[in-house]
């Protein structure tokens, strides 16, 4: 059965890309792609996704960028970053804020590049963004993650990752004779997307349920059994 590769009779050119399976950079061949474009209300940047296949190896890979402002007020892609296979958790929520994802692909990008310095420093720009996304007024992070204690918005083992995060990343943004070692940069990872779950979709499915659940099909508040 013949398939297509979603450009017509034109053939797309050849990317690099870092192969999770050759564990090297590659070229690869572009295998069609899918853009991702808000509608009504959505509130996220358009996302351009490429499935890719190792000119060596031949294993499948999915690339994503979204669209950024450049010179001359023209729009662009950013970068590529690969989406999938991932060393982390897999593809980010769309409920998370465009500019806080920005951040975590960024350290994914840097921990897939072996870079586990860069994936510290990255993860705690990732906290800093979401710390000012949900109001904090206190700059210094560790007073912005107290504020969040405080609001009830992160708490007990939660305030606890935060914080170590934030150590971790102080490790990696400053000089030091102990680099970042690939096992603590993976756990960064793992640990700063499950604080963005929490915050930005399990918190909003609970209040969505908790309002379901208050609100009967006639739209007054439910009696007690």
């Amino acid at each position: 059965m013949a398939t297509t590769n979603g450009w017509g009779s034109a053939s797309p050119p050849p990317m690099l890309i870092q192969c999770s399976y050759c564990d090297a950079h590659t070229l690869s061949t572009q295998r069609g792609t899918w853009e991702l474009t808000p509608e009504g209300d959505d509130a996220f940047e358009p996302t351009l996704y490429t499935l890719v296949s190792c000119d060596k190896c031949r294993a499948p890979q999915l690339l994503v960028q979204t669209a950024e402002m450049e010179a001359g007020d023209v729009w662009g892609w950013t970068e590529p970053i690969r989406e999938w296979p991932s060393d982390s958790s897999g593809p980010l929520s769309p409920s998370i804020p465009s500019a806080i994802a920005r951040e975590m692909r960024e350290a994914r990008a840097c921990f897939g590049a072996k870079l586990y310095t860069a994936t510290a420093v990255m993860v705690r720009r990732t906290l800093e963004g979401m710390c000012v996304d949900q109001g904090t007024r206190k700059k210094p992070l560790f007073d912005a993650l107290g504020e969040l204690r405080d609001a009830n918005k992160i708490e007990g083992r939660l305030f606890e990752w935060a914080q170590a995060l934030r150590v971790l990343g102080n490790q990696g943004a400053h000089f030091s004779k102990e680099a970042v070692n690939r096992e603590d940069a993976g756990d960064a990872l793992e640990l700063a997307e499950a604080l963005l779950d929490y915050i930005y979709v399990f918190t909003a499915k609970y209040e969505e349920f908790q309002q379901r659940r208050s609100t009967p099909p006639g739209g007054g508040p439910t009696g007690q059994p």
